[in-house]
């Protein structure tokens, strides 16, 4: 084999490493979608979210979610993803408040 040809592999093998290593890295993200409905009956889409961290609802809280997503979601009615009673929303199911309950707030991806 010729030296360029190893050097080829060796590139091709040094890139399918580093592209392998970024999907599962920071940037992974829950395929699909995540739709909810605000306190003032706006629709949201939020399309394929972050598996990380704490992500905020709408400021005014959330009375409906649809996970239309790859991951189960955990639901909160704190700013920080924090509280004693998170809901667990599974993939491809929905979940509304119960009235006179406070909305959600901000919700975590099950990654």
């Amino acid at each position: 084999m010729s030296v360029h040809r190893r050097l080829g592999t060796a590139a091709g093998a040094a890139l399918l490493t580093l592209s392998v290593a970024g999907c599962s890295g920071l940037g992974r993200t829950a395929v699909g979608t995540l739709t909810y409905e605000t306190e003032r009956e706006v629709v949201i889409t939020v399309t394929s979210p972050s598996v990380n961290g704490c992500h905020r609802l709408a400021p005014s809280g959330v009375r409906r979610v649809e996970n239309r997503t790859l991951n189960d979601i955990w639901l909160y009615q704190t700013l920080d993803c924090k509280g004693e009673t998170p809901i667990y929303v599974a993939t491809t199911l929905s979940d509304s408040i119960v009235p006179g309950t406070l909305p959600w707030r901000s919700y975590s991806v099950v990654h």
